[in-house]
Parts: structure tokens; sequence; C-alpha cells
């Protein structure tokens, strides 16, 4: 006999695969899937596929209805705690007790401080079973940046590098083109598309000239974000040309009125954040990034950027591509960090190394990453 808790996880599965279709669509709401369970056979489903649009509870409800199918004394399994509040819909909680379901299967309760267990309460109120916590690993990592904005007002913040197999992101006259080959280039682009912000700074800028948008594979490219301090940037960077997924914001600490409207001209935002240390202060723009939407934010920068990012435990996740090549001497992506004791160095959990062409990609969570 399959048990209750093996069931659960099975349709659970399928409501994750289904929620990740409201990638970036949904945003700024969280991505979420639910699956209407009767008599062990799925009755109805659905997503959260753009914010304004059903939830995924209400999807799922309509699908059920769309098949001729009762969801009275069903079962919804959910990926996230049914909201409890009307915003620019009303409220899935009481629509699930209204339809007569009958118990709620729960991936994790809704960090937001206006639902926040208060769904889980009016379900179990009205007598519905309710089971929290079901796959709630997967469930939070799904929606890592909507977690990220809610519980420390910043995106999820995934530093991205290329290095040499010594380590290198360029040589020593500062030349990187091409440390990986196509298919880590690609790879890049791909997650580039799963992301809301990218984000250098004004030195890689004016030495790559990079466009930052997704060529190579399919997807949105994100909003193209520069820290530039003293407005560098000449306005006919590639940074500053078109691109369908969203323009180019540059933050800055210099009150330089003649560069500011110069890069509006061609294109970008210009916001004015506190400076520290002689440089943008990075919780301030992390703070500006957020308003605007961005929950997931990847930082290609070079070693400055990277290692200012480290060194402010202001960073989640680590990608790292390493080719098959050596370098030699030259900058390294953490090379503005020093450390005395073995014990102060940074680490990463959660490791992951995956082959891409000749390649290598190696992924992790920086264990200094509060918990999700």
């Amino acid at each position: 006999m399959v048990s209750k808790r093996v069931l659960d996880e099975y349709y659970m599965s399928r409501a994750l695969s289904l929620a990740w279709r409201g990638l970036d669509a949904a945003r700024p709401n969280p991505m979420v899937g639910c699956v209407l369970v009767k008599d062990r056979r799925v009755i109805g489903e659905g997503w959260h596929d753009r914010c304004g649009g059903d939830h995924a509870e209400v999807a799922a409800l309509k699908d059920a209805a769309a098949r001729g199918e009762s969801a009275r004394g069903a079962t919804a399994c959910v990926t996230l705690e049914p909201c409890s509040h009307f915003g620019k819909t009303p409220p899935c909680a009481p629509r699930l007790i209204e339809e007569g379901i009958a118990r709620v299967v729960v991936g994790m309760t809704d960090p937001n401080p206006e639902v926040n267990g208060a769904g889980l309460g009016l379900l179990r109120a009205a007598g519905v079973e309710v089971s929290v916590s079901c796959m709630e690993r997967e469930c939070r990592w799904l929606n890592r940046g909507f977690i990220r904005s809610k519980t420390r007002s910043r995106p999820w913040i995934t530093l991205k590098a290329a290095v040499s197999l010594d380590g290198r992101m360029a040589l020593e006259n500062g030349e990187s083109r091409w440390i990986t080959g196509p298919t880590a280039r690609t790879w890049a682009h791909l997650m580039r598309a799963g992301h809301h912000g990218i984000l250098a700074g004004a030195g890689t800028i004016l030495k790559d000239d990079p466009e930052l948008t997704v060529r190579h594979t399919c997807g949105k490219s994100p909003l193209r974000i520069i820290l530039d301090t003293e407005l560098s940037l000449p306005p006919n960077a590639k940074v500053m040309g078109k691109n369908p997924g969203g323009g180019c914001l540059v933050l800055t600490c210099s009150g330089d009125e003649k560069k500011r409207m110069a890069l509006e001209a061609a294109g970008a935002e210009v916001c004015v954040v506190p400076s520290g240390d002689g440089r943008v202060d990075l919780e301030a723009a992390l703070r500006e990034i957020a308003a605007r939407d961005v929950q997931m934010l990847m930082i290609e920068g070079g070693p400055a950027v990277l290692s200012s990012f480290i060194r402010a435990g202001l960073c989640d996740a680590m990608a790292l591509f390493t080719s098959s090549s050596l370098m030699g001497s030259g900058p390294g992506p953490a090379g503005e960090l020093r450390f005395e004791l073995m014990q102060d160095v940074v680490r990463l959990r959660d490791v992951q190394i995956r082959r891409a062409g000749d390649d290598m990609l190696v992924e992790g969570v920086f264990r200094c990453s509060p918990a999700l």
C-alpha cells in the first residue's frame, strides 16, 4: 500500500513542475503550482502564469470544472500556502473552502507578512485538513528570490564567473576572450534568462563593452545594472542599446548632471545612491534594485565587484565556469580578498559539478547565505 506521504510528494512534484511555467511572468508574485486529486486521480491542475492572472489554486479549480469534475472532497497539493488577502485577485483560501476541498497539502508557508500562516488558519478553522512542509526544500528553492525579497528586502544573488583551470579570469595584460568554449557560453546565457537582473561594474563595461543580453539561447534578457561610481560609462556603450527584457539601470554616487543627462538620453535610468568606502554602497544599491521587482540577480562583474559582494556577505550562490586551459599569472574572481587563517576562508555548500563541453560548471550556495 502506498503511503499518504509518498502520494503527497508525487503530486507535489507535479505541482512544482507546473509552477516553473510562471518563471518571470508571475513576478513580483511567487511561482505557484497546484494539483487537485480525488480518488488518486488528477482532476485539475494549474499554475500562476502571470501577475494579475488567476492564482494556481483558482486555475486548477477552473481546469477541474472544464473537465466536468467536482472539487468537493478533493485534495489540493499546492507549492505555497493559499493566500488570505485581496490583492489583484480575490484570496484563494476562502475559494478552496467554498469549493469543498477536504484536504490541502502545502509545500511551504508564505513569507509575505500579509499571509504568513493566515491562509492555513482560515482553512483549519473551516475544518479543512491541512498538511504543511511537503517537499519544503524544493518549494523554497523554487521561490528563493521571492523569499529574499520578502525577508531581506533584496534579491537572491548569484555570483557568476569564468576562470581558467588555474583560477584566472584574464591574462596579465587584461585579455579574457574567450576563457570557456561555446557550450559554456550558451549555458551562461540560459542562466541570464533565468534572472531578472544582471549586474556588472563600470570597469567591465569599459574593458569589454558587453551587451549583457540573452543572445545564444531562448529567453528574456534581464535588466542590465551597472555600478558606476563616477559615471564613467560612455553613452554609446552596448548596454545602453535596446533590450527586449528591460532597460539599463546605472547606479552611481556622482552628482554630475551633464554625464547623467547624456546617459539618460542614451536610454539608461540613472539612480544616485549613497557611497561607501568611495564606491557605490552595495546595500543601498540592492534596495534600489529590489524596488524594481528584481528578485533574482546575477553578478557578472570583475574581481573587484565579485569580491566586494563576498566581503559584504551579500551573496547567496556561486556559478563558476572552469575551462580546461592554464593561463598563468592574472586576476582571479576573489582577487581583493585576503585571509590569514583557513577557518576564515569562504566556503560553499550543496556543491554540484557538471560538464559543459570541455569545461566545467561548479555551483554551490555560500555558507554565509541566510537560510531560506
